[in-house]
C-alpha cells in the first residue's frame, strides 16, 4: 500500500513538471534600481543631480526548449532630479540573454564601447538556500530562496513556482526548481518583479538566439572589462557596458 501511495506521489510529481515544461509564453517583468545606494560615499553630493531611482520593464520569452530575456520596448525612463527641476533621461540596456537548460548554454549579447559582443558560458547553478516562506506574484503561488554573493556582497532572495517549468527566471537567476517570478538584491537595492504571465504561443522571431557579435568567454570579456578599468584609473577616460 506504501509503494502504491509512493508511486502515485511521485508519478503526479512528474506529471506536474511535464505540464509546466509543455509550456510557452512571455513573463513581462519590471525592474526598480535604487540609483542612489549604488552611489559610493564619496560621490553622496550627486544624489542632489540623478533621481532615485531607474525603472524599465523587461520580458523572459520562454519555450519548453529555451528562454530569451530582453528590454521589452526601446523606452526612456525619465525622472526629475529635487535640484533645479532638471530632467534626467536614463537610456537603458540593449543586451539580451538566451539560455538552453538541457544543453547548459548561456550566451549573452552585451555591448561594450559601442562593439557587440556574443559571452558564452555554461549554466551556472546557484547555491540557493530553501526557505518556508509564500507569497502570491503575478498570480502566482511562490516559495522563497536565498544567495548569498560573497564576492558581490549582495543578499539575492528569490521568488519562484513550481507552476511554471524549472530553470527559468530573469538575467542569470534561472536555476531554481520553478520560474522565478521576483528577485530582491539587498533588501531594495534592486527589484525585478513579474507583472504578468502571458501563456501563448509564441510569434515568430520572439525566442531566437543571438549571433551577431563577436564570440568571446566570459572569462575573457571580463578580463577586457579589467584592462578597460585600469586604462581609466590611469589616463582618464568613459567606459560604456551595455548587457
Amino acid at each position: 500500500m506504501k509503494t502504491c501511495i509512493f508511486t502515485l506521489g511521485l508519478l503526479a510529481f512528474f506529471c506536474t513538471f511535464s505540464l509546466a515544461w509543455a509550456q510557452e509564453g512571455v513573463i513581462v517583468y519590471e525592474v526598480k534600481m535604487n540609483m542612489h545606494r549604488t552611489l559610493g560615499k564619496d560621490r553622496e553630493g550627486m544624489k542632489s543631480m540623478i533621481p532615485e531611482y531607474n525603472v524599465s520593464k523587461q520580458a523572459l520569452y520562454f519555450s519548453p526548449e529555451a528562454s530569451l530575456y530582453k528590454r521589452l520596448v526601446d523606452e526612456e525612463e525619465e525622472a526629475t532630479a529635487g535640484s533645479g527641476g532638471v530632467v534626467f533621461r536614463m537610456r537603458n540596456a540593449n543586451g539580451e540573454l538566451y539560455l538552453k537548460p538541457a544543453e547548459s548554454k548561456r550566451v549573452s549579447l552585451r555591448d561594450f564601447n559601442g562593439k557587440k559582443y556574443l559571452v558564452q558560458d555554461s549554466l551556472t547553478l546557484l547555491p540557493w538556500k530553501m526557505g518556508e516562506e509564500t507569497k502570491t506574484v503575478a498570480g502566482y503561488p511562490c516559495k522563497q530562496a536565498t544567495f548569498v554573493d560573497e564576492k558581490r556582497k549582495q543578499t539575492v532572495v528569490a521568488w519562484y513556482t513550481d507552476k511554471l517549468r524549472p530553470f527559468l527566471g530573469p538575467d542569470s537567476y534561472a536555476s531554481l526548481p520553478g520560474a522565478v517570478l521576483e528577485i530582491d538584491v539587498n533588501n531594495g537595492e534592486r527589484v525585478v518583479k513579474a507583472l504578468q504571465v502571458d501563456l501563448r504561443p509564441l510569434k515568430k522571431g520572439e525566442l531566437v538566439e543571438p549571433t551577431k557579435g563577436e564570440k568571446i568567454t566570459e572569462k575573457q570579456f571580463q578580463a577586457m572589462i579589467s584592462e578597460q578599468m585600469e586604462r581609466m584609473r590611469q589616463n582618464g577616460g568613459n567606459m560604456i557596458i551595455r548587457n
